[in-house]
């Protein structure tokens, strides 16, 4: 027998872990998580220093990449998305960013009532256990755990003192009265020094719960009808067709690549696309996989004259740091490496910061290293240039009818002239920073771009080489109340019933900053809607 549940959600990452126990929290609604992925068992996803490894595991990734990029000089820039429990909260590098209160006003602003700073604030205090405590900005008894970032070994004094040098603001809180500057990093971190991800922090405790029921290693394939009103799901599981029925509706929580996709092999999304690929039409809605935005980056790298987070990586020291994390749970080891993160206005007419720099005192490609077995590699400052409010959009449309086929996704990255502007000036930021106080005698000499690149010329011609995303991808389901929009401020798709989005494919706009707090925040509130609505 098919069985029926009151909530199916499509997804285990980050917004879908929080909605199924959010709403299975009274106890009285059946609630049912898909997910694709398997466990988040593993060594490198709870030690914070192994996200690299958790990232780079293809068995827990989605395997996408974007078609050949027209302006990054033909290349396939690679997509990593945590196919997981947690989704990307368990394999990401747990960075804590709200972006500025601005982002939110212009959600509000673009028709999207009830999500302004001020509507959504409450959201992400009930989310926080932050390491401050309770405030106006903040919570203190939140399931997400919030941390700071220190280690003598991360430079974060010589960091910060270089910045004032340089004449940049310093910020004791991003998320609080001062939303630029440079400050320590916050992360999602346990005080026990653990990765604090949405499968640890929301699922686990709610798994207990005899209402809430988790489907791992299930692939939704599509969305049942009768009408316009979605009934349920159908998926694939170990070679095998199965469905599962809903009484109130379904949420798809898969984000902003999988929740269009799966819309669009349903039948919902731009009509004549689905057509070319012969997928019944259920409704025409243009804006489905339309708004793609993504964060682009550049990485700089400067010679370092002293010892960095390198040290740290000798075999001898990086064993006793695992070690100590195991047992102890503190250490190098325990925290993340990025020192510093900073948002700033790189124009001083500009009502929000422009750029976001993410200061790391180690290379990129850093590894364990031992006298007379393997080389150290020379120390590096590494630093991450982010556009924070890109114009140019992308799209993300069907390959085929098959759901086994990935989507195609066209980033569309540097088609406008401002994004190019905005990176040159992030990086002329970035040599001022080096240039002053203590990062001046402690970086030798800018490897990348290379001093010689000062002409814009050159700098394009580097950041077209060389240009990476974030992995914070939004906007494909777009929230508003316009023709063009996915889904309403309720995030319910428009021209159908019992259908939803909840997750960064809803954002009309990406946040200036990380990703994944706003997408916890997005299902917090969208667990709210859910739970008042009669």
């Amino acid at each position: 027998m098919t069985q029926k549940f009151d909530h199916i959600i499509v997804g285990a990452g980050s917004a879908g872990c929080v909605l199924a126990n959010r709403l299975s929290a009274d106890g009285t609604r059946r609630v049912l998580l898909i997910e694709a992925g398997g466990s988040d068992a593993s060594p490198f996803h709870a030690m914070p220093l192994g996200f690299m490894a958790a990232m780079a595991d293809p068995a827990k990734d989605w395997g996408y990449a974007t078609e050949p990029e027209a302006n990054l000089d033909g290349r396939s820039l690679p997509l990593p998305r945590g196919r997981v429990l947690g989704g990307c909260s368990t394999t990401n590098g747990m960075i804590y960013m709200r972006g500025h209160a601005r982002d939110y006003d212009e959600w509000r602003d673009m028709g999207c009532p009830g999500w302004g700073h001020d509507d959504v604030l409450p959201y992400f205090r009930r989310m926080e256990s932050s390491w401050r405590g309770a405030g106006p900005y903040h919570g203190g008894d939140g399931p997400l755990s919030v941390t700071q970032v220190r280690h003598p070994a991360l430079l974060t004094d010589e960091i910060l003192q270089s910045a004032t040098a340089a004449g940049f603001p310093i910020s004791d809180d991003l998320s609080g009265e001062q939303q630029e500057g440079f400050a320590l990093s916050e992360v999602t971190i346990t005080r026990q020094g653990r990765r604090a991800s949405a499968a640890q922090a929301y699922l686990r405790p709610a798994l207990k719960r005899p209402n809430l029921t988790l489907l791992s290693g299930a692939q939704v394939t599509r969305i049942l009808w009768e009408g316009k009103r979605a009934t349920g799901v159908e998926y694939r599981r170990d070679g095998a067709m199965a469905q599962v029925r809903a009484d109130r509706d379904i949420i798809l929580s898969g984000g902003a690549y999988n929740s269009p996709h799966l819309l669009m092999l349903s039948g919902v999304g731009p009509a004549a696309h689905l057509r070319d690929h012969g997928v019944d039409v259920r409704v025409d809605a243009p804006g489905v996989g339309q708004n793609l935005s993504e964060h682009p980056l550049v990485y700089a790298e400067f010679a370092a004259a002293a010892d960095t987070f390198l040290k740290q990586l000798r075999f001898d020291r990086a064993a006793l740091s695992a070690l100590r994390w195991a047992l102890l749970g503190t250490g190098p080891f325990a925290s993340q490496v990025t020192s510093c993160a900073a948002l700033l206005k790189t124009l001083p007419d500009l009502e929000r910061p422009d750029i976001q720099l993410m200061v790391m005192p180690v290379r990129l490609d850093a590894k364990l290293w031992m006298p007379g077995v393997r080389r150290r590699l020379a120390d590096m400052f590494s630093v991450m240039v982010i556009q924070l409010h890109p114009e140019s959009r992308g799209q993300v449309t069907l390959r085929s009818a098959d759901p086994g086929d990935k989507p195609r996704v066209h980033l569309n990255l540097l088609s406008h002239e401002r994004d190019y502007a905005e990176l040159r000036r992030g990086i002329r930021v970035l040599r001022t920073l080096f240039g002053s106080g203590p990062l001046a005698s402690l970086a030798t000499r800018e490897t990348k771009p290379g001093i010689d690149r000062q002409s814009d010329a050159d700098l394009d011609a580097f950041i077209r080489a060389n240009l990476r995303i974030t992995q914070h991808p939004v906007g494909t389901c777009r929230m508003g109340m316009d023709d063009a929009a996915t889904v309403d401020p309720m995030l319910r798709v428009k021209g159908v019933a019992n259908l939803r989005v909840v997750d960064a494919s809803i954002m009309p706009t990406v946040p200036g900053g990380n990703t994944n707090a706003p997408v916890i925040m997005v299902a917090e509130k969208a667990s709210d809607l859910i739970l008042g609505e009669r």
